[in-house]
């Protein structure tokens, strides 16, 4: 039998030739048997060699291309032969409902898998802090909380927890983790890295075998994206897509660690980065993706280029020829061009039959990308599994959140106010993140940039835990800007910090302090006279020097995401502060940038976090 399969393999490698030309000629003995690449019990190698050689040009150069939804019905991906179709942030279906998403993904599927060789789409969307594009899905705090928390274990049970929730909609491939080591705060992705040195990004990067399992073809298990490659929190000036000024030894020493521990727990993608490394962008760098990243570090899995990505390489808007050749020629495997993948096909066809892409490069990265596709079991299954929606946004999903968050929460100052008394107390709650669902949530939630909203998601605000942590006798106000508070009260909790952003939108060259807004309320409060205690939910470390003095306790909250509760578990001290920071808190915002080891002396220093004298239960 196994004699038999490679001669037939053989023969179908040697029709290669004539099916580039369309000419769908099939080896007779497999004329009315199935196709090897239907097999399930076959290997997966010889299931791709077997497709392969029945695929013309188009086929391939199809696999190798990613329409965004919104561009792309299922007829047109069908016609085009795409290989897989992406959410971008906040491009949802209607309704924005797990059965919503796997009505849109399974109408992909049943027209791709209907037409021609029937290969199955892979769905792709940024799950980058839960399954957050989709409503009523659990949203975990943001990846500058979990490196906060130091709990790897924990880390790679969201990971397993997020993968369920998206295949429940059909989707299976997580645009996560990223795996960036943020040198600059000023950086506006600073909240999506675990820490400023690689070693935060290196232990949770176990994130992946939670996404991924111990199979992917298991129903729960979804692709991860080690992103983005390389030196995405390294630009000088944190300016988000800027030009990362280091000397490959850096590079190997700070950014290349993570990605190094991506390869070796197996993870499927790799996404390259829209920053430049010296002037060239990463997108056009062979030797940063062929030789580093898949010769030296070993990836066998396939690259994705970001959101357009290698439209930057030459620095004009749109695409040329010159930078499609340059990009798969670099090894890039599959091109997001969310909407102009009719023009990105043709162009690249072109390029081939010029002779500007050897035939080579193409069939290398159909390899990569349908090893990846039967791996999945997207040919056996290609329809989503609703079964697992019954758990999504469940109440146990939820309460991993929550003990997320509470392991996120740095208690940085602690002059005997906290924790605080749940009997017999009188609490007045302040600011503008006390009670607001967008603001805990931040960027990449049901949109790219989040908004604020009180109720925009469902979960728990801080208030909402502080109201409900509270015991006999006691009793909890609320007014956003402080209004009515008085001495009778025994401790007042401000709870300020940034608004919802994402890249590029959340850059701060000018700084990262506190708003007009805060800094009123703070001096309001302190005013009173009531004991303050103060807690920043923010993306990054806040320039709060001048005001530390005034506060009586300071808490860095970060973006805790749906479960805002957990704060609140901390603040009662139900559970002892455990959180140590995963960057240097800067003194001010002129520190920047600022990292341990750096020789600069910060507000606090990276690993600071203190705890309760006691515990109390």
């Amino acid at each position: 039998m196994p004699l038999l399969r490679t001669t037939r393999s053989l023969r179908l490698t040697s029709l290669a030739g004539l099916l580039l030309a369309g000419t769908a000629l099939v080896p007779m003995a497999s004329a009315s048997a199935t196709p090897l690449y239907r097999n399930p019990h076959a290997r997966v190698a010889d299931r791709v060699t077997d497709l392969m050689a029945r695929m013309t040009l188009d086929d391939k150069v199809g696999q190798m291309t990613e329409g965004e939804r919104g561009a792309a019905t299922p007829a047109q991906a069908a016609a085009a032969r795409l290989g897989s179709i992406l959410s971008g942030g906040g491009s949802t279906p209607t309704p924005n409902t797990p059965a919503g998403w796997a009505d849109m993904v399974d109408a992909y599927q049943n027209a791709l898998t209907s037409t021609g060789l029937g290969i199955p789409i892979v769905y792709g969307a940024d799950t980058v802090h839960g399954h957050n594009n989709v409503y009523g899905a659990t949203v975990f705090p943001h990846n500058i909380g979990l490196g906060a928390a130091n709990d790897p274990q924990l880390v790679e049970r969201i990971g397993a927890i997020t993968a369920d929730e998206a295949a429940s909609t059909g989707v299976k491939w997580g645009f996560a983790p990223c795996l960036c080591v943020a040198r600059d705060d000023r950086w506006g992705r600073t909240y999506e890295s675990f820490g400023e040195v690689p070693a935060n990004p290196v232990a949770n990067s176990v994130i992946i075998e939670g996404m991924q399992g111990r199979r992917l073809d298991a129903p729960t298990s979804i692709m991860a994206t080690a992103k983005h490659f390389i030196g995405d929190g390294g630009t000088t000036g944190g300016v988000d897509q800027g030009n990362t000024q280091i000397s490959l030894d850096e590079l190997r020493k700070i950014h290349l660690p993570p990605f190094r521990a991506a390869v070796d727990h197996g993870v499927g993608s790799v996404m390259i980065s829209f920053n430049s490394w010296n002037g060239v962008k990463d997108h056009g760098n062979k030797f940063l993706i062929t030789d580093l990243l898949k010769g030296e570090l070993g990836f066998s899995g396939y690259v994705i280029s970001d959101w357009n990505g290698i439209d930057q390489i030459d620095g004009q808007p749109g695409f040329t020829p010159a930078e499609v050749s340059q990009a798969v020629n670099a090894g890039i495997d599959m091109v997001m061009v969310p909407n102009d993948y009719l023009k990105f096909i043709s162009t690249l066809k072109a390029e081939v039959l010029d002779g500007h892409v050897p035939m080579s490069r193409i069939d290398d990265a159909n390899r990569r990308i349908l090893t990846k596709k039967f791996e999945l079991g997207l040919f056996e299954h290609p329809y989503t599994d609703r079964s697992l929606q019954k758990d999504f946004g469940s109440a146990a999903h939820r309460a991993v959140a929550r003990q997320a968050v509470r392991e996120s929460q740095v208690l940085l100052k602690n002059d005997g106010v906290l924790p605080l008394a749940k009997r017999d107390n009188k609490i007045f709650v302040a600011g503008k993140n006390a009670d607001d669902m967008g603001n805990q949530a931040g960027g990449w939630t049901l949109t790219w940039q989040g908004q604020s909203g009180a109720r925009v998601i469902p979960g728990t605000t801080i208030l909402d835990g502080i109201k409900a942590g509270a015991g006999k006798g006691t009793k909890v106000t609320y007014d956003r800007a402080g209004g009515g508070i008085d001495s009778s009260y025994k401790v007042a909790v401000a709870v300020v910090g940034e608004t919802p952003y994402a890249e590029g939108q959340g850059d701060r060259p000018g700084g990262l302090g506190l708003d007009a807004e805060d800094l009123a309320l703070v001096a309001k409060l302190k005013a009173s006279g009531v004991p303050l205690v103060v807690v920043t939910v923010s993306g990054r470390p806040l320039d709060i020097a001048a005001q530390l003095p005034s506060f009586d306790g300071l808490v860095a909250a970060w973006l805790p995401g749906s479960e805002g509760a957990g704060v609140a578990d901390v603040l009662y001290g139900d559970y002892n502060p455990t959180g140590k920071l995963s960057f240097t808190w800067p003194k001010s915002s002129a520190q920047e940038p600022i990292n341990a080891g750096d020789g600069q002396q910060g507000l606090f220093p990276y690993g600071f976090g203190l705890s309760y004298r006691r515990h109390h239960h």
